[in-house]
């Protein structure tokens, strides 16, 4: 994409970033009597379409216009498809499990994603793998291989997730990009070690630990799996090693701590892109950014619903992008 390209992306992102919600705003809307208030005070901020809506149907109106603006915006968006592969990988899983099971997946599916989600369910569904994009034939041969063999969905997932943690590290290998590089080197090391300590607490095999975990430059994935295959607490003293040391405090609490402290680190890395005229940084950052934001006004309408403590949801609210 040529540079007066993404000027113009980031003069637009500018203004954007005036929209978005600040921890002032969340703590309005945690500090509402209820759903029907938090949705107010969203619609009053300019979310959804000036119409009633289920909360679902907010944050999915919401997703929506993130992707219309970046797409509006951005002249190539395949720079963009290292956050939106993971939505591929998620919609191969479904579609292979509905397969398998002689389901539908209506409404499972994600619409944000590189490869339209029908190509993706017809080609499966006739065992065409050749029509399906190159890098998806092979691991949804296997996948859909292992399923019908095993009927192991836990297996299949594993198959599935590392294929799009090692795709989702390749993209940020190959970007120019410093913020899409840490982007995706955060991306599998955060995924690995989720994986590790899920691992340690199933009591899950080396063997099994390896087919799971994805290389990284931050994390030594065989010293990883040997912790993982031996107990939590090895896990956390080898993470006490290396660049996420920090990151131990949040493990120790739960696995919803930690999965903050990744946001919250990422929001960090993406705040100088504020003053970054050039480049795509910024608009990287917004997305992000604005994910973020659904998430968090997602945590507080489940809170509401499931009439939860301000004290409990505020200890898993995000840092703000503003």
């Amino acid at each position: 994409m040529m540079q007066q390209d993404y000027t113009y992306a980031v003069a637009r992102i500018r203004f954007k970033e005036t929209k978005l919600l600040s921890d002032a705003d969340l703590n309005a809307l945690l500090m509402s009597a209820d759903v029907n208030a938090v949705m107010r005070l969203l619609r009053d901020k300019g979310w959804g379409d000036n119409s009633d809506h289920r909360p679902e149907e907010l944050l999915s109106i919401e997703e929506n216009k993130l992707w219309e603006f970046i797409n509006e915006t951005v002249d190539d968006i395949s720079v963009l498809n290292f956050l939106l592969i993971p939505n591929d990988y998620h919609n191969l899983k479904v579609i292979l499990k509905c397969i398998t099971r002689d389901r539908e997946p209506d409404g499972l599916l994600i619409d944000d994603s590189v490869e339209d989600a029908q190509t993706i369910y017809k080609a499966i569904k006739s065992r065409e793998y050749g029509d399906l994009p190159e890098y998806m034939q092979d691991v949804a041969k296997e996948a859909m291989t292992t399923l019908l063999q095993t009927s192991d969905g836990q297996l299949c997932d594993i198959i599935v997730d590392k294929a799009c943690m090692e795709h989702v590290y390749r993209l940020g290998k190959e970007s120019e990009s410093d913020m899409i590089r840490l982007y995706c080197e955060l991306f599998v090391a955060a995924a690995d070690i989720k994986i590790a300590i899920r691992c340690a607490k199933t009591k899950k095999k080396i063997d099994f630990i390896r087919r799971a975990l994805a290389e990284c430059d931050t994390l030594d994935v065989e010293r990883l799996a040997q912790a993982a295959s031996e107990s939590r607490e090895e896990v956390i003293n080898y993470l006490s090693s290396t660049d996420y040391r920090s990151a131990v405090d949040a493990i120790e609490v739960s696995m919803s701590a930690f999965e903050k402290w990744c946001d919250d680190y990422m929001t960090g890395a993406m705040k100088p892109q504020k003053w970054e005229p050039f480049g795509i940084g910024p608009v990287v950052a917004y997305i992000i950014a604005r994910q973020n934001e659904i998430k968090a006004v997602r945590m507080i309408l489940s809170a509401k619903l499931n009439h939860l403590s301000e004290d409990t949801i505020k200890e898993r609210l995000r840092d703000m992008y503003v």
